[in-house]
């Protein structure tokens, strides 16, 4: 009887809530003639009767449908919402949800299949400049099979990834060229084809959008060039055929003196014979690859006002032994109460009888899954401090400023006298250990050297053409590396050295970091590099880290010390600030940081049983993914390598001004204010990134990837579980990883220490173990870690 009574009274708030909200939406008549008079002048594709309504006048059935909506329930309806959008169509809690049509103040238009306020599924986006695509839709992204139809005609009919042409597709251009093939982040690559419009076409390889690699250029009058190509143009050994039969085969280049070949003519007249292979650079000059037309405003850049129908109430949470929220039943209550007073107090009335039926029939829907899970979830997330920029400048008076000149000198002398890399094929003597220069450098300098302020020193030089390949391999300009390393800017030294006992320095940059090596390591990186440089040369996407240059500094005097160290890249020299860092080796023993809460912060590298995130990839990037961490471990197996990591930086895209992160999908209005000073990189600000085509080169495999992370808890019983229960919370994020420490062989060391701890714990949760065990062990975790976006 009592519980009746309670219904009762709820119901009767509820209903002078919804009153008090339908008089408000007949006040907003204004608005909606305002998005009538827009809504008019779009031009929409016929729907069915399902797609149209009109707003019921009758006050029963206004009541009826707010009621609906009241429960959870999804109905149909009609919004104008408060900043004069107009949304008609399927609608639940607050959310368009289903099949509806959204019209913007802008005159923007979408028409389709939405999830929890967000495009997903099939639908149709208009521009008010007539520009339209038709097609699949995820998260609010053109994602899928889908055509964009320009304002001056471009058309593209194919495949979709996050806003960009991924994967195949054919693009017909407003001037009349046409391009069938593979595309990949919004540019050409792999294998297509183009046809210009005087119907001249080129056939091949191509390479973020310029014609690069092996492939056939045809022209109207017959004569074709096969062989070779780079940016657009002949590059390496090709053919050049005349439609009479005559042929010119040789090495092509843009450089008249790289040039030679040889002219056959055929068995007729030969009547080529005052032609130069310079003709034909200067004719595919005339052949520009179409940019088409830059797609304006992104669907996802377009933010819902949703109407907000009820006061979000923030009630203090207390805090488990666990660290998680004690939610549990109240939850429900504060959901059940969203109409009541903003105090709460109807939740408060409910008696310990009410309570504890609630309480079991909660438990019984749970049981039978009609409810998602009231067990306790986890504490909100909230961006970690923001720490220091890392490291300790080496100004004059520090114990290492003699190293750091020293170092500066011998790369100033390395680089700046080496000749540019003519071809990246490499004879078997270039990386012999032997092949190394000394240069000693004195104080008062020599006819190759310098005069400087430091004490005489003595400078090795590994592989130098080696490297020198490298770093043309990674698209290096030797200048601006020489100006990081060797500028006015002093080097940082990180504050503590690593495990091994390696110094690490960065640049001022952040571009590149320098480590210390021991003698041993020196010899490992040596032995492998033709099969490192064969690798990294195969496999473009490849995450092993980069190495740019191997020397050793020798100090002269009574000590004679010798300090090796190895440039690499720095993995997170990025434009986005990281927020969380992750060393994941897929083992558990010590495999977790030793620093309390308070003194954690953004540049903290947290380890494998830290990690409270699984990390989802589109379909695309993870089948890439997958590929690539294969092919890395195959390699550094065969290398008889171990103990090397996967390294990852996760920046988050969305948090409010307090710091507090915010999922996506989020059960909140998206159109509630938001602070636009606060510091985080916004949903928009991605996708302009995305919009921009010079900027898509940034978005690599590994590299500022747009990906989603979902939150994880592992079971309290579970001391050393690896991956934690998904928990259905996630987050827009960009990622930055990389495979790092793969200098360690299964040396006599390695194998003791897997014999020794072996005894003391279990022996697959140790990190010295097989290169094979490794690999497998460190492969089954990441594809656990990280998995396809569904």
């Amino acid at each position: 009887m009592r519980r009746k009574e309670k219904k009762k009274k709820m119901s009767k708030e509820q209903s002078c809530v919804l009153k008090a909200w339908e008089v408000t939406v007949r006040k907003t008549q204004q608005a909606k003639k305002r998005a009538n008079s827009i809504f008019g002048t779009v031009s929409v594709a016929p729907q069915t009767d399902d797609d149209t309504t009109t707003t019921t006048t009758d006050e029963n059935d206004d009541e009826s449908s707010t009621n609906r909506s009241s429960i959870g329930e999804l109905y149909h309806a009609e919004r104008i919402l408060p900043n004069g959008d107009y949304y008609t169509g399927q609608w639940y809690d607050s959310f368009p949800h289903g099949h509806g049509k959204y019209l913007w103040t802008d005159g923007c238009m979408y028409i389709g299949e939405w999830y929890n306020g967000k495009t997903m599924g099939k639908g149709k986006f208009g521009w008010p400049s007539g520009a339209t695509y038709e097609g699949e839709f995820k998260s609010g992204y053109m994602d899928g099979i889908g055509t964009y139809t320009g304002p001056s005609g471009d058309n593209y009919r194919g495949q979709w990834v996050m806003n960009l042409k991924h994967g195949h597709g054919i693009k017909s251009f407003a001037n009349g060229d046409v391009y069938d093939g593979e595309w990949r982040r919004g540019l050409q690559e792999s294998h297509g084809k183009y046809r210009w419009r005087d119907g001249s076409y080129y056939i091949g390889e191509w390479k973020s959008g310029m014609i690069c690699g092996k492939g056939t250029f045809v022209w109207t009058d017959g004569s074709r060039y096969d062989g070779f190509w780079e940016e657009g143009f002949p590059s390496g050994n090709g053919t050049f055929k005349w439609e009479d039969g005559s042929f010119y085969v040789g090495h092509w280049s843009e450089d008249p003196e790289e040039m030679n070949g040889t002219y056959y003519p055929s068995r007729g007249e030969g009547n080529n014979l005052e032609w130069e292979p310079k003709d034909v650079f200067n004719n595919l000059s005339e052949y520009k690859i179409c940019s088409g037309e830059k797609v304006p405003v992104l669907p996802s850049q377009k933010k819902l006002s949703v109407w907000n129908s009820s006061k979000r109430v923030e009630k203090p949470r207390r805090m488990s032994v666990d660290g998680r929220v004690s939610v549990g039943v109240d939850r429900a209550f504060e959901k059940m109460n969203m109409w009541g007073s903003e105090s709460g107090e109807g939740a408060a009335d409910i008696d310990s009888t009410t309570r504890r039926d609630l309480d079991a029939e909660m438990m019984r829907l749970e049981a039978e899954g009609f409810i998602q899970s009231l067990r306790p979830t986890p504490v909100p997330m909230r961006l970690p401090r923001a720490g220091r920029k890392q490291g300790e400048t080496i100004s004059k008076g520090h114990r290492n400023y003699e190293l750091m000149l020293n170092l500066q000198l011998g790369i100033r002398h390395a680089v700046g006298k080496q000749a540019p890399v003519v071809s990246l094929d490499l004879k078997h003597s270039a990386f012999d250990p032997k092949e190394k220069v000394w240069t000693r450098f004195p104080p008062e300098g020599t006819k190759y050297t310098p005069p400087h302020q430091s004490s005489e020193f003595k400078w090795k030089d590994y592989c130098p053409l080696v490297f020198r390949s490298l770093r043309k391999l990674f698209k290096v300009d030797p200048a601006d590396y020489m100006l990081s390393i060797c500028g006015n800017d002093a080097l940082r030294e990180l504050s503590s050295p690593g495990k091994s006992g390696s110094f690490f320095y960065l640049t001022n940059d952040d571009r590149y970091m320098i480590k210390t090596m021991k003698k041993s390591e020196t010899k490992v990186l040596l032995r492998m590099l033709a099969a490192y440089y064969n690798h990294v040369r195969a496999f473009e996407n490849t995450l092993v880290i980069r190495f740019y240059g191997l020397h050793c500094v020798k100090l002269t005097g009574p000590i004679q010390k010798k300090v090796r160290f190895v440039i690499m890249g720095n993995l997170f020299c990025s434009e986005y600030s990281i927020h969380r860092r992750f060393d994941l080796k897929g083992s558990s023993l010590g495999r977790t940081t030793d620093k309390p809460e308070s003194e954690i912060n953004s540049n903290t590298i947290l380890k494998d049983l830290d990690l409270n995130f699984i990390f989802r990839l589109q379909k695309a990037w993870y089948q890439e993914f997958i590929r690539q961490v294969d092919k890395d471990c195959e390699f550094l197996e065969q290398e008889r390598i171990m103990d090397y990591s996967l390294l990852v930086g996760i920046h988050f895209r969305e948090a409010s001004v307090a710091g507090e992160l915010i999922p996506s999908g989020a059960r909140t209005p998206i159109g509630e204010f938001e602070d636009e000073s606060a510091p985080r990189l916004s949903r928009a600000d991605v996708d302009q990134l995305l919009s921009d085509p010079t900027r898509w080169a940034s978005i690599r495999l590994g590299g500022n990837m747009p990906a989603r992370a979902e939150r994880t808890m592992r079971r309290s019983e579970c001391e050393f579980q690896l991956v934690g229960e998904p928990t259905g919370e996630y987050y827009e994020v960009v990622m930055i990883f990389g495979i790092i420490d793969i200098l360690q062989d299964y040396d006599i060391s390695k194998k003791l220490e897997h014999a020794y701890k072996s005894i003391q714990y279990d022996p697959t949760s140790i990190s010295a173990v097989d290169p094979r065990l490794y690999s497998r062990r460190f492969r089954d975790f990441i594809f656990k870690v990280f998995t396809e976006d569904n």
